[in-house]
Parts: C-alpha cells; sequence; structure tokens
C-alpha cells in the first residue's frame, strides 16, 4: 500500500529529529575528545595536521549545534525555525556557509600538509610550517566570510520556507557552490593529497628519518586517509540532493514530489551531519596508537585531574611516584 503524503512527511520530520539528536550526541562525545588528545599531547602541539584537525573539529560541532536547534525547533513547534524570524533565517545560511567551508579547508590544507610533510624533497618539507598553518586557516576563514554574506543577503522566507529564491543566486549555488566548492573541488584535493601522502609514507622507512617522526607520520597519513574516504562518501549525496532541489525548483503545491524530495533531503542531510561526527570513531578504529592516546588522556590525565578537582579539600599527603610518565613513551606519543 502506498504511503499517504502526510505520512512520508511525517517519516521524514521524524527521521530527521532522531537522527540529528544521536549525531549531536556522537559528535559531542567525539570531537571533543579529539580537541582533547591533540592539544594533550607534545607530538601533536606545533604539528600543523593536528590543528587543522582540531579547527575541523571546532567547524564540526559549531555547524552540527546550529542544525540540532533547526531541529529541535522543528520537534517542539512544528515548522522551521528560519520561518519565523527573518533575521535568523538569514543568520542561520551565513554560519552553516562559514563552519562548512571552514572545515573542508580544513581537512583539505590536513591532505596538502601530510603530503608536504612526509616528501623526500627538502623544498616540500621546507613548506610544511605551523606559521603557514595559520596563514591558510586565517584565510580560509575571510572566504568563508565573504562567501556567506550573499546567502545571509539573498535568504527569504516564503510561505513557511526559509531558503534562497534569487534566480542569480541560485544559479550561482547550483552551477557553483554546491558542484564546486563545497563538491568537486575539495573532494579532489583531499583525495589526491591523501593519496600522495600514503605513498610517501610507505615509501619513507627508505630514509633516514628518526622512528618518532616516522609513526607520527604514518598515523596522522593513515587517519587522514580513512577520514577523506568517509568524506567522500557521506558528503556527495548530500551535494547532489541540494544542486537537485536548487536545479529542479520544486514546487512546494506539487506535494507527492515535495514529499518524496524532502525524504531523500532528510536521509542525505543525515549522511552529511554524521560526515562532521564521525572522525573520533574513525580515528579510533584505524589507529591503535590513537586509541592508546585516546585511553592516555582519559584515564590518567583527565581522570586524574577530576579527582584532584573532587578531593581539593583532602589534607591526607601522599608520597611521589617517580614512575616514567606513559606521555613521554614513544609507544603514545
Amino acid at each position: 500500500m502506498p504511503l499517504t503524503v502526510n505520512e512520508i512527511f511525517s517519516i521524514s520530520q521524524k527521521y530527521s529529529s532522531i537522527s540529528a539528536i544521536i549525531i549531536f550526541i556522537l559528535a559531542i562525545i567525539g570531537n571533543a575528545i579529539n580537541i582533547l588528545v591533540f592539544t594533550s599531547f607534545r607530538a601533536f602541539r606545533n604539528n600543523q595536521c593536528a590543528l587543522y584537525l582540531i579547527v575541523e573539529a571546532l567547524a564540526n560541532l559549531f555547524q552540527l549545534t546550529i542544525y540540532f536547534f533547526i531541529y529541535l525547533f522543528v520537534l517542539t513547534h512544528s515548522q522551521d525555525s528560519g520561518a519565523s524570524s527573518i533575521i535568523w533565517c538569514k543568520l542561520r545560511a551565513s554560519l552553516i556557509i562559514i563552519s562548512t567551508l571552514v572545515a573542508f579547508s580544513s581537512i583539505c590544507f590536513c591532505t596538502i600538509d601530510q603530503y608536504l610533510s612526509t616528501s623526500h624533497r627538502y623544498f616540500f618539507r621546507q613548506l610544511s610550517t605551523i606559521k603557514l598553518a595559520y596563514i591558510l586557516l586565517a584565510i580560509a576563514f575571510v572566504f568563508a566570510l565573504l562567501q556567506s554574506i550573499p546567502f545571509a543577503v539573498f535568504s527569504d522566507i516564503q510561505g513557511s520556507v526559509c531558503t534562497v529564491f534569487n534566480p542569480s543566486m541560485t544559479a550561482y549555488i547550483s552551477s557553483f557552490y554546491y558542484p564546486v566548492l563545497s563538491g568537486l573541488l575539495p573532494v579532489m584535493i583531499t583525495s589526491m593529497f591523501s593519496l600522495l601522502a600514503y605513498r610517501n609514507v610507505r615509501q619513507i622507512v627508505r630514509r633516514q628519518v628518526p622512528i618518532v617522526r616516522r609513526r607520527l607520520d604514518q598515523q596522522l597519513t593513515a587517519m587522514v586517509l580513512v577520514r577523506v574516504i568517509a568524506l567522500v562518501i557521506l558528503s556527495v549525496p548530500y551535494i547532489s540532493q541540494r544542486m537537485f532541489v536548487f536545479i529542479t525548483k520544486v514546487n512546494p503545491t506539487n506535494l507527492v514530489m515535495y514529499a518524496i524530495v524532502s525524504l531523500v533531503g532528510s536521509f542525505t542531510t543525515s549522511f552529511f551531519n554524521l560526515n562532521c561526527a564521525i572522525s573520533f570513531y574513525l580515528f579510533v578504529a584505524v589507529s591503535r596508537r590513537f586509541r592508546r592516546q585516546v585511553k592516555y588522556v582519559l584515564s590518567k590525565k583527565f581522570c586524574l585531574q577530576w579527582r584532584r578537582w573532587c578531593c581539593r579539600g583532602d589534607n591526607q599527603v601522599n608520597p611521589m611516584r617517580n614512575a616514567r610518565p606513559m606521555e613521554s613513551s614513544g609507544d603514545v606519543e
């Protein structure tokens, strides 16, 4: 028995709400631990790739927080939050564009840096510096900010929908923003440079590279490669669906078509949001060394600090232990 239009809309709304809550919880936990690990170990400090991954995690958290409150508003008020305020309609479009482009830029820069830092050519390795990383991130933020301005200007409310209706802006979105800027360009850059970096790491054993640096390069390259694979798989359906919406301009009066597009959009949006939440779990799955680092940070550093904070009123004096900290071990760092 075919589903009615109301049933399709109901399924779409329920799926969006449930998936948003689950993905938001996964993102909070995963991205927070990523930031904690990358800021806790000396091996990751002043490391360009770690810096890019920290910025990506922050951008992902910011973006998913916006999406979560959008779905929460729909769940509690049964309408789009953007349709209730023109200011919020414009602001949320701008903020989502900024966080999306900053996250994409960070992972692109990360793959390029891994290729440069693992290259056998000294000139390329010299280009991989923390100073350049800060400059590139600043440029990426300014570029994302400039890109967000037209979205804020042309976002409007018609009926109960908050989106871009201007024909010229719609043409730009469908012909450049989704297919190139947030689609083909980051996919091509991340895919190409992650594979090149992986090839460099396979050959790094032949060169005279300190074992600590070699292990770090192998770890980061494997983590970045699996991150890029997930980026491609989870982003392409969403980008394709958004292009279809802007190109075909589905009329809301065609309820059946509009309901189907809405349902497909719910699935592809959840995939795209999952892409922002899954990095930590991919890193844990692919890198045994990262699993040890996470275990050390959570069990030794975080829990120890928590105990000290909880028991700071205790005047008991414990003898000092001269055990060598695990962080200094090359197996963790």
